[in-house]
């Protein structure tokens, strides 16, 4: 007789816990899917504009020298790189004072680009990451470099025509 009525007291605790718990369940999964499911798709938003910067930043490497090393002189391959450059930065939706662009040949020679050499175009930039504020410096520090570099042979006829 003692075994049950100690059986009954723990049943009667049991149903007291529970009754004061009732829709808890849907709360705590609620709770903890928002916790889950802000930092999941603010990862999912940074990554895809880093992403889109570094495809920008490859885009715009490779036409540039492409660009540049069909040009037949200086003055065409500066307008031809000014255009490309334009368009990229506004087609893939960078920042113009972040990019930075380098051309250099090899072999090094005292002017570049020459004819017969190996131009190569780098293209570096920053992607700063989403709902960071401009305060304090902290676009500087939360943003991420993206590079790209694309090499193209000079036609052997640049500067004849």
């Amino acid at each position: 007789m003692l075994r049950w009525s100690r059986w009954a007291e723990l049943r009667r605790r049991l149903r007291a816990a529970r009754a004061g718990q009732e829709g808890s369940a849907a709360l705590e999964f609620i709770a903890v899917g928002i916790v889950l499911l802000v930092p999941l798709v603010y990862l999912v938003v940074a990554l895809g504009a880093i992403q889109g910067q570094a495809m920008g930043a490859e885009a715009g490497a490779r036409h540039l020298a492409r660009a540049v090393a069909t040009a037949a002189d200086a003055g065409t391959a500066t307008d031809r790189a000014d255009a490309v450059l334009s368009a990229v930065v506004t087609e893939y939706g960078m920042d113009a004072d972040a990019v930075e662009l380098s051309l250099r040949c090899r072999p090094a020679r005292a002017q570049c680009p020459s004819a017969g050499a190996m131009l190569v175009v780098t293209i570096r930039t920053r992607v700063t990451l989403p709902l960071v504020p401009a305060v304090l410096g902290l676009e500087r520090i939360a943003s991420v470099p993206v590079e790209a570099s694309s090499a193209q042979k000079v036609s052997r006829f640049w500067g004849s025509g």
